[in-house]
């Protein structure tokens, strides 16, 4: 039930203590008078200061500040130099606080049944008067320090400017009027109360008369009657009450009321929200006595004394739905938080929380006992209690997961009042509640602007809701902590007492019994009428060792007992078993499998859902400190029926505590099992907080303590992602659309499954298994004659499925804060009357936030609405039900969240599956938004219906179009983003000439190309999705725009033109091709102008292709192989042009290592006459004799004698006819194999050859000028293989390579001595 959320050590005690209501700020202060401000979240101190005496860093801070200013030091004393006497107040002081002051005051008066027509919406508040500022207030006895934690200025208030006399506490004034500002309210030491100014810095009111003593505390409220007013207590023991409601009055003012509340004096004062009635004054005094006060009649309703022979220090208001007969909290100087019983019931104190058990020991030392000298409740977070110790500060968090005991029931179709049942003081209640017709006139219309310009619909303030709580007149049997569930049907409510334990099961329709027995934990499945329970035995509790002097023999026997205890609770846990029953359409209930599971762990918790899980207690020792804690919840019963054993012990079992790591964080003891066989599902998991099912079950998510996973049901268990929000108390599915609240926040998940692999499978495998089925009926119909089909003429229309990813999306729809303001740059003394103005700028602002198009209709300007007002304490998410989000507080109000703003009801209406709706609300959206919009329902699976958001940009628009296969509208997108219309057709004069030789007249040319070439590839996707559509015309105009940027130099990459080429050559534009070949030509692009002269079959102009741009290799090979009679001249000249560049080939540097290992590998030459005689380069086809005369000779022989060796009558192969001193036949056979292909292809099957280069594995001289030839960008470079007719002995480093590329690398002249092939024609 409680765990430790933070503690921060102290070596002095801590004597006050504030929480901030919206950030995770603590302000305390100790005994030395040392103030600190931290952020107990993230375990940092913001802010240090020493106010009791003179504090050196705001000291010269001030200094500094009125240097920079120019002003010139005053003669006086600095008020930063003046000490502050001790600390008698802290409190912080912004926007939220006011805020959530004023809220806090109306709703505890609105409860009172006289104060409905009487007090203003809860909601309501006046405009932020701090503008973005954070104060730091602190009271002390000689002055009071206003800090701003933003811009780290302050200001000192003496007490000498409020008439000279010490103050004692303070209270901020809700109501004041615009001209001055802020108001706070001092308490004196002469008994009057003085009030100031934050804007004019002076005093400006006064109140006298009530009491005799000092005055030890302030506090305002508000009545039932509507009227504000401040209650002091003093010294004197009186309780005095003022009206807080005046305005700028500079009199004094009496008292209204005085009461004598207390002997020896008041010591403070809370109040009490009172669920269905007027709220009520808490006071506690020296006396020791604590007492309860009605605000109407202000008698005393409840005198007692908390702790006896202690006197009180600290009192809190406290709901919490974990205890609900408990509804105050107090401290005295002991270790315990105490916690007071409703006056309804016995009003005994019972200790709620033993501190010591949650701090770690080493913090306390042996002789130290922990005393506990302030405390105070969160006022927004209910399961969060601070307390300022002798030791240091303690936050402690009182199970955060606790929802209220309330569930809500299916709504009938057409009826507008929704219903939900709660438990509260015995009793089953209903709760009936809707939507105020009167005061939301506009809900769900088309937007209509109020008299003010604003958006009805995008109103910060919160929905009007007309609720009546109804008596059922059904009593249930106990009154401790509850947990409501309805069946999935609705009708059956299920209410479970986790303590007692025992649970019962209504009939909605006439409440009765149906069910009830011993039970821990319930589920529901969410698919039909049955659910599972946890029966266990009733633990025994553990006995608690009193306090006092004992002796060592009552110690032991006590320590005894309680290990006696805690094994019988661990035996009786063992023995609880799983129980299925189902309830029939007659009421009656059946079991259907007496113990689920065969694990031996016990099982410590139920999550229903469309599988049932079942979380196992795992195998962790319970340490010592959890075990004190566990034995103090135990002895401590909530009510008046047993103890919390078994809920505390799960608490601290499962595994989620934030000191652990995060190894043990998450053990595998969560198992799911079916329903329907009761057998498990899947493998083990770490054990959710909560599940929640999509009611269709198509979706789920399992909840842990900082993110929330989110997975697919169908066509089978998918991973979609996980959602990082942290602390997550419940959620509700709707459709696609998972609405979680958490302690400070209310989020919403769009999700959507997207398109996997897995589904295309499984929807062609259902089309398969309607075509069996289809085909078994009709044979069964017909015999086999039915399977006889004729095939006739039919339109194949293929739908094109893509797949999609997953969409999680994450939108905040109310927190507890303010939307964030930029502080001004003022100084705080100087601010003037500008200040006044600030609720017309704020109305101005909410006027701008809304543009009004055509027609009158209202556009919001924003992405998504400012977030709303999370309702205070936990919450049960009820669903949306009249397009509004409801929600049921632990007070037991409904409250409604607004979806109407545009960027949420568009998302919310494509989520629920109505595509069409949300694109005609997307018309009250501003149009700068539609993109993000659009991406939504892209998203969501909605592309075609995207399309016709008017504000999208032409690069999503085109997108889309491609998603809905609207190819048109894509490239009418396309044109206009390349700004190509007007380019590519035929008679514009667009030729190479034309282009390259553009006038100042054809700029729009170049921007024409220049967007062409950026949309490259959306042309081609857009082409290639034409074609599988047989969309040629919208194919063939792409087409003509990008051979129009392809024949300019550099525009195009190589892959874009060989895809352009392919495409042209698919759509028959052979005219364009050939002018696309010599453009490509022209300017020097060889590979690509080949390779689209391949796709035209024109073998002239692809041998010319390389041939004119010197890649005289391809033209060799491609000559060979196609028979060419151009071979010879080709060979001649790409032999001149290798030996040119081995003689003039740049030198490679290369380091000594390489050299010597080198040389070593290489066989050295046998005298200097063998260097002279090495032969030039050469590479012949096969059967081509040696272009040189003479070995010696360097000179290449002329083409006469080259033609005299030609054999002509024999086929030309790459590689030469085995000879008696020649490699082995079986080197040259693959060589060969792949040769025989590219001889004997016709010529359409040349770019093949490219495409599938032949591997040569014949072993090649080392100094081959095959070794590296330029490569085609196309990834096709045949190889060529050198004349094997070779003699010498050659390196059998090559012999296994896998592609040698024909191009001399820059360090062949090295090699070539040694590894020269000598041919065989010469030999």
């Amino acid at each position: 039930m409680l765990r430790l959320r933070a503690f921060r050590p102290s070596n002095e005690k801590i004597v006050k203590i504030q929480l901030h209501p919206t950030h995770p700020w603590l302000v305390t202060a100790d005994a030395s008078d040392r103030v600190s401000v931290w952020n107990w979240e993230h375990r940092q101190v913001i802010y240090e200061l020493k106010a009791g005496g003179v504090d050196e860093r705001r000291l010269v801070g001030a200094k500094l500040e009125k240097l920079a200013e120019g002003e010139s030091d005053s003669k006086g004393k600095p008020t930063e130099a003046m000490r502050g006497g001790s600390v008698k107040q802290v409190k912080f002081y912004d926007d939220d606080v006011r805020f959530w002051q004023l809220w806090h005051n109306r709703s505890a008066a609105a409860e009172a049944p006289s104060a409905v027509n009487n007090v203003a919406s809860t909601f309501t508040s006046p405009a932020p008067p701090t503008k973005g500022r954070h104060f730091l207030v602190i009271c002390c006895e000689n002055k009071a320090i206003f800090l701003d934690l933003v811009t780290m200025r302050g200001r000192d208030v003496l007490k000498q400017e409020l008439d000279n006399k010490s103050l004692l506490c303070m209270e901020f004034l809700c109501k004041s009027t615009s001209g001055d500002g802020p108001l706070v309210a001092f308490g004196g030491s002469d008994g009057v109360i003085r009030v100031l100014s934050m804007i004019t810095w002076r005093l400006v009111r006064r109140y006298t008369g009530g009491h005799k003593g000092s005055i030890a505390c302030l506090m305002t409220f508000m009545a039932a009657s509507g009227e504000a007013l401040l209650v002091s207590g003093g010294s004197d023991g009186l309780l005095v009450l003022w009206s807080a409601d005046h305005g700028q009055d500079s009199r004094e003012l009496v008292p209204k009321l005085s009461l004598k509340a207390h002997d020896g004096g008041v010591v403070a004062v809370e109040l009490s929200r009172v669920i269905g009635g007027a709220p009520q004054l808490i006071t506690i005094g020296a006396d020791k006595t604590l007492a309860i006060w009605d605000t109407i009649s202000f008698k005393e309703l409840l005198r007692i004394k908390p702790v006896p022979k202690l006197a009180c220090h600290s009192v809190a208001s406290w709901c919490h739905p974990r205890a609900p007969n408990l509804d105050i909290l107090t401290c005295v100087k002991d270790s315990h938080i105490w916690a007071i019983e409703h006056p309804t019931y016995s009003a005994l104190t019972r200790p709620l929380c033993e501190l010591s058990s949650l701090i770690p020991p080493q913090v306390l030392a042996p002789n130290k006992k922990l005393r506990v000298c302030c405390m105070v409740a969160h006022p927004l977070q209910p399961h969060l209690v601070a307390t300022g110790t002798n030791i240091g500060v303690i936050v402690s968090e009182f199970d955060a997961k606790t929802l209220p005991a309330v569930a809500s029931l299916p709504t009938p179709s057409g009826n507008k009042e929704h219903s939900a049942v709660y438990v509260v003081e015995r009793e089953l209640k209903l709760l009936n509640f809707q939507l105020s017709n009167t005061a939301n006139p506009s809900l769900g219309s088309n937007g209509s602007l109020s008299d003010t310009g604003k958006h009805r619909g995008d109103s910060a303030e919160p929905l009007h809701v007309k609720q009546i709580k109804k008596h059922i007149s059904i009593p249930v049997p106990h009154d401790s902590y509850s947990v409501l569930s309805v069946s999935s049907s609705g009708k059956y409510l299920a209410i479970v007492w986790p303590d007692v334990p025992y649970f019962s099961i209504y009939k909605v329709s006439d409440w009765t019994i149906v069910d009830s027995g011993s039970a821990r934990h319930l589920a529901w499945d969410t698919c039909r009428d049955r659910f599972a329970i946890l029966e266990s035995a009733l633990a025994p509790r553990i006995p608690i060792i009193p306090k006092g002097v004992l002796s060592r023999k009552a110690k032991e026997a006590a320590v005894a007992a309680a290990q006696a205890a805690a094994a019988a609770a661990a035996s009786a846990a063992s023995a609880a078993s799983v129980q299925v029953r189902i309830l029939l359409d007659d009421g009656t209930s059946n079991i259907l499998m007496r113990s689920v599971g065969s694990r031996s762990e016990p099982v410590i918790g139920l999550h229903g859902g469309a599988l049932l899980g079942m979380a196992y207690r795992t195998s962790q020792r319970i340490g010592p400190v959890t075990a004190t804690a566990i034995s103090t919840i135990q002895s401590m019963p909530l009510s008046g029926f047993g103890s919390s054993a078994g809920s505390s012990v799960s608490t601290f079992d499962d595994g989620f505590s934030s000191q652990r790591s995060p190894a043990e964080a998450a053990p595998q003891n969560f198992q799911l099992y079916s329903w329907e066989t009761f057998e498990p599902v899947g493998g083990l998991l770490p054990q959710p907080e909560w599940t929640a099912w999509d009611q269709t079950v198509e979706y789920c998510a399992f909840a842990y303590q900082q993110y929330i996973v989110i997975s697919s049901l169908r066509p089978q268990y998918r991973y979609l992602g996980d959602v990082a929000i942290s602390h997550a108390t419940g959620a509700v599915w709707h459709r696609r659309q998972l609405f979680v609240a958490t302690p400070t926040t209310i989020e919403c998940v769009f999700v959507d499954a997207g398109v996997a692999a897995i589904d295309l499978e499984t929807r062609k495998m259902k089309e398969e298994m309607k075509m069996k089925e289809a085909q078994a009926r009709a044979v069964a119909e017909h015999g086999e004659l039915a399977l006889i089909t004729v095939e006739g003429a039919q339109t194949a229309t293929q739908e094109r499925l893509k797949l999609r990813p997953p969409l999680l999306q994450v939108v905040r729809l109310a927190s507890f804060q303010h939307v964030p303001s930029v502080p001004p740059f003022l100084t705080l003394p100087k601010q003037n009357a500008g200040d006044m103005a600030m609720p017309k700028e704020i109305e101005e602002k909410r006027v701008s936030e809304i543009a009004v198009g055509g027609g009158g209709v209202s556009v919001a300007v924003t992405r998504f609405p400012n977030e709303q007002k999370r309702p205070v304490g936990p919450l049960i998410v009820v669903g949306v039900r009249d397009g509004v989000l409801w929600l049921i507080d632990r007070y037991m109000c409904a409250h409604a969240l607004s979806l109407s703003h545009p960027g949420i009801r568009c998302r919310c209406l494509a989520a629920y599956g109505d595509a069409v709706s949300a694109v005609k609300w997307a018309s009250r959206l501003g149009r700068e938004h539609h993109d993000d919009l659009a991406q939504f329902m892209l998203g969501m699976g909605y592309a075609t219906e995207a399309l016709h958001l008017p504000g999208i940009s032409k690069r999503l628009e085109f997108d889309l179009a491609m998603q809905s296969n609207d190819l048109k509208r894509a490239l009418q997108c396309l044109l206009t983003m390349s700004n190509s219309r007007d380019i590519g057709q035929d008679g514009t004069g667009l030729g190479l000439s034309d282009i390259l030789n553009l006038t100042a007249k054809k700029e729009n040319v170049v921007e024409a190309v220049q967007g062409i070439v950026k949309f490259a590839k959306e042309f081609l996707d857009l082409i290639d999705a034409a074609d599988a559509t047989a969309q040629a015309d919208i194919a063939r105009e792409a087409l003509k725009r990008l051979a129009a940027a392809g024949s300019v130099k550099g525009a195009l990459q190589g892959h874009e033109l060989r895809g352009l080429a392919l495409r042209l050559a698919n759509h028959g534009e052979l005219t364009r091709l050939s002018g696309l070949v010599n453009n490509l030509i022209s300017i020097g692009l060889g590979r690509e102008a080949a390779f689209s002269a391949a796709v035209l079959g024109d073998n002239v102009l692809m041998e010319k292709a390389w041939q004119d741009t010197g890649m005289l290799a391809e033209s060799v090979l491609h000559a060979h192989a196609q028979g060419r009679p151009t071979l010879k001249n080709l060979v001649q000249a790409w032999n001149k042009m290798l030996q040119k560049e081995l003689e003039h080939g740049p030198s490679t540097k290369t380091d000594a290592a390489a050299a010597f290992l080198a040389s070593l590998e290489e066989p050295k030459l046998t005298s200097l006459a063998d260097a002279g005689k090495k032969p030039p380069l050469e590479i012949l086809p096969p059967g081509m004799p040696s272009l040189s005369a003479l070995i010696t000779n360097q000179k290449k022989p002329g083409p006469g004698t080259q033609s005299s060796q030609q054999q002509p009558s024999k086929p030309l192969q790459l590689e030469a006819p085995p000879t008696a001193n020649s490699e082995p036949a079986t080197a040259s056979t693959p060589a060969t194999t792949t040769a025989a292909g590219p001889e004997n292809a016709p010529p359409s099957s040349t770019p093949d050859v490219e495409n599938d280069p032949p591997q040569s594995e014949a072993g090649e001289p080392h100094g081959s000028v095959a070794d590296k030839a330029p490569i085609s960008s196309s990834g096709s470079n045949p190889d060529l293989v050198t004349s094997g007719e070779s003699n010498t002995p050659t390196s059998t480093r090559n012999t296994e390579s896998k592609e040698v590329p024909p191009q001399i690398p820059n360090n062949l002249g090295s090699n070539i001595p040694s590894t020269m092939p000598m041919s065989d024609a010469l030999a």
